[in-house]
């Protein structure tokens, strides 16, 4: 275990409330606060914004994406 996390959803549960960054198997970023997760990896963001070379592109607000679509999530943006 390492900080506390004893499983791959261990990490997503503790960033709940926080920013994340992640990123779709076409290329785009998203950068939002996860309000909820599935064992899909189905997340929901808050104030979704899409990045491309960190610079924001697009504002979405609430967003659902489909796990089958992610590639990574970074839990921690800053």
């Amino acid at each position: 275990m390492v900080n506390g996390i004893d499983r791959p959803l261990d990490l997503l549960n503790s960033a709940k409330g926080k920013e994340i960054l992640v990123q779709l198997k076409s290329g785009k970023q998203f950068v939002g606060k996860l309000l909820a997760f599935d064992i899909h990896i189905n997340v929901v963001l808050e104030g979704t914004k899409e990045v491309e070379d960190g610079e924001q592109r697009r504002s979405y607000g609430l967003t659902f994406l489909r796990g089958d679509t992610i590639v990574f999530i970074s839990p921690s943006v800053n």
